[in-house]
């Protein structure tokens, strides 16, 4: 399948490569399937959605942040990123993170009932 991205252009999709999220994204229940891409030496990956190329979640692995981030079984925790021109503006939202399990092809996103993670982590911080 071929969709057409801002940040990639033109892609084909290997259907194997398809994520299923039974419950959607929250805000985009509606959107399902999702393909997960990466920029060569980027330090983001970008959750596209299949039905909607449009809409795109930059995320970032939580395991970076946090080695005791909450895990989910055989699935890896991502934190959407809000983006922003000045780098002490980019945030991650630590308080409901998307899992990807890669082996099954599914994700979800959950809501951490814990004060520690907060919704607007700022990623880079000024010296």
């Amino acid at each position: 399948m071929k969709i057409t991205t801002k940040q990639f252009g033109e892609i084909e999709v290997d259907e194997k490569l398809i994520i299923n999220f039974k419950e959607g994204i929250l805000g985009f229940e509606n959107l399902k399937k999702y393909v997960l891409l990466t920029e060569e030496n980027g330090i983001f990956f970008w959750l596209t959605s299949l039905e909607t190329p449009e809409i795109v979640f930059p995320l970032f692995p939580l395991r970076v942040l946090d080695k005791d981030y909450p895990q989910e079984k055989n699935a890896e925790a991502f934190g959407i990123v809000k983006l922003d021109k000045e780098p002490s503006k980019i945030n991650i939202n630590l308080k409901a993170p998307v899992y990807i399990n890669q082996e099954e092809k599914i994700g979800f996103q959950k809501v951490i009932d814990n004060e520690k993670f907060i919704i607007n982590y700022t990623l880079f911080v000024e010296n």
